[in-house]
């Protein structure tokens, strides 16, 4: 699998991700959770992103990884808990919550501790900094960074302080390109692609009704790419190869408690780069139809 330096920072990442949310709000049980993240690793995946939010997602990580930590980039999120039902920003919560998933992880490190997107406002208040400064003094994460959108995410970015940023990318949030992603990657941040298939929300004709899938749907209702319209295999392949052609993104984080899901795009991935003439037809369909209320999905 294709690897690609991040950033600033000495780590080199497989294109695709593993991202942990589905597996812990799934509860999935964990020989699948073994099995599937050892399938990954054994093609070349090496970057696993979960976060203290997810229920029981580090733990379940950590015991599938816990003989081949040495073999992957681990990434967690700090700030949100609870299945985003508490947060806190304090340098104390920050640091103890890091402090616990290293246990989870089965790890004495990360190599990505992440605020979890956390407001500009708390960003100013700076004790979730020093909790970061703290952990890293302290050997906890090696790198620092922020995952979040929009304001907030351009925010981090001017800090000066992150070594990454993790922001949602794809071709039904297409306003990163040429504001935060570009940024970001001209401060030298690896850039990491959360929801880079748009949660796949083209897949059915009506509206569906968990409202989390809502704007991604209504907005490619009205993009109407001609590829949205061939197999659902072949759309997906088109809609991950987009957002890994953006310049400057390094990976896409994609979670799934399949493994045929995983191995499939995989095989997407490997064709490579959606091609100039490809990339730009995208690009200036969502020039054409986009409005400014289209901002990035938080």
């Amino acid at each position: 699998m294709e690897k690609r330096k991040l950033g600033k920072t000495d780590l080199e990442v497989s294109v695709l991700g593993f991202g942990g949310w589905e597996i812990g709000f799934a509860n999935t049980p964990q020989a699948e959770v073994a099995s599937l993240l050892n399938s990954a690793i054994d093609s070349e995946l090496n970057l696993i992103d979960t976060a203290a939010a997810y229920f029981e997602s580090e733990k379940l990580i950590g015991k599938a990884i816990a003989t081949r930590r040495s073999e992957v980039v681990l990434l967690s999120k700090c700030g949100a808990l609870d299945g985003f039902s508490r947060y806190d920003w304090s340098k104390k919560g920050v640091l103890e919550t890091i402090e616990t998933s290293l246990r989870n992880l089965q790890t004495e490190y990360l190599d990505i501790a992440q605020l979890h997107s956390c407001s500009a406002e708390i960003l100013r208040q700076a004790d979730c900094i020093e909790g970061l400064i703290r952990a890293q003094e302290r050997g906890y994460t090696r790198y620092v960074g922020y995952s979040g959108d929009n304001e907030h995410a351009a925010y981090a970015i001017g800090m000066n302080f992150f070594d990454t940023l993790q922001t949602s990318v794809s071709i039904a949030d297409q306003s990163p390109v040429e504001g935060n992603i570009k940024l970001a990657y001209q401060k030298q941040l690896g850039i990491i692609a959360k929801r880079p298939v748009a949660n796949v929300a083209w897949r059915t004709e009506e509206k569906p009704e968990d409202s989390y899938y809502h704007d991604y749907w209504e907005r490619l209702r009205k993009l109407q790419f001609p590829f949205l319209k061939k197999s659902l295999e072949e759309s997906i392949s088109m809609a991950l190869r987009f957002t890994l052609s953006i310049e400057g993104v390094a990976a896409a984080i994609v979670g799934t408690t399949n493994q045929e899901h995983w191995e499939q795009n995989a095989k997407n991935i490997a064709e490579g780069n959606l091609s100039g003439k490809e990339f730009a037809s995208v690009r200036e369909r969502w020039q054409e139809i986009a409005d400014e209320s289209w901002i990035g999905k938080t």
